[in-house]
């Protein structure tokens, strides 16, 4: 009886694993001959927006721009890429997290296709050094800005201990706080338009 059992399992796997190269010659078919001929992936819109994290919408904008340009088409008419378009699609995404907008791109674009290859080195060695300096002092007012903040929190943890009953309008004149140290200007703005009348009309 076992002897039948193991038969019959040998036998299955044997099936499931027929089935399975069935199944998977295709996928191994094609990738045989992308290595046979040399030829990269091409990549429908959907699948270059897969592959950077971009929506269809925005690969559309794109190549309606003249930031992307496809490569070619398929039978049925689709938009084919190259792998170059995902590089470029995420060149895009790091110069829009850089501040510029589409337009400027294609701006940047358009000059990089009309010079020589010094001449566009050259401007882009320029756009990228006033990008440098660009994010550099965004660092310097977020520094500052985190400064504030931190203060803000440290001036505002001495605040616990006010009574529940105590009145906004007396923030300004607040004994918890030493009378040399003035309130970090994220505090102050906060208090410094408090009517003195609470609960008043607004004129």
């Amino acid at each position: 009886m076992n002897q039948k059992s193991g038969q019959h399992d040998t036998e299955d796997k044997k099936a499931q694993n027929r089935r399975l190269s069935v199944i998977d010659e295709p996928a191994r078919a094609q990738s045989s001959r992308d290595r046979e001929t040399g030829e990269p992936t091409l990549l429908r819109v959907g699948d270059l927006a897969q592959e950077t994290g971009k929506t269809v919408r925005a690969i559309h904008l794109y190549e309606e721009m003249g930031l992307l340009r496809p490569r070619s088409r398929s039978k049925g008419r689709y938009r084919l890429f190259g792998p170059d378009a995902v590089i470029r699609t995420r060149w895009i995404s790091k110069l829009q997290e850089l501040g510029m907008s589409l337009s400027d791109i294609r701006a940047v674009i358009q000059e990089w296709e009309n010079l020589s290859a010094p001449g566009a080195m050259i401007r882009m060695r320029e756009v990228y050094r006033k990008q440098l300096a660009d994010t550099r002092s965004q660092l310097e007012r977020l520094r500052v800005l985190e400064r504030e903040l931190a203060s803000s929190l440290a001036y505002l943890e001495s605040c616990d201990a006010c009574e529940p009953d105590r009145l906004i309008t007396e923030c300004q004149q607040c004994a918890l706080h030493d009378d040399d140290i003035e309130p970090p200007d994220l505090v102050a703005g906060l208090s410094a338009h408090v009517s003195p009348c609470p609960g008043a009309e607004r004129e």
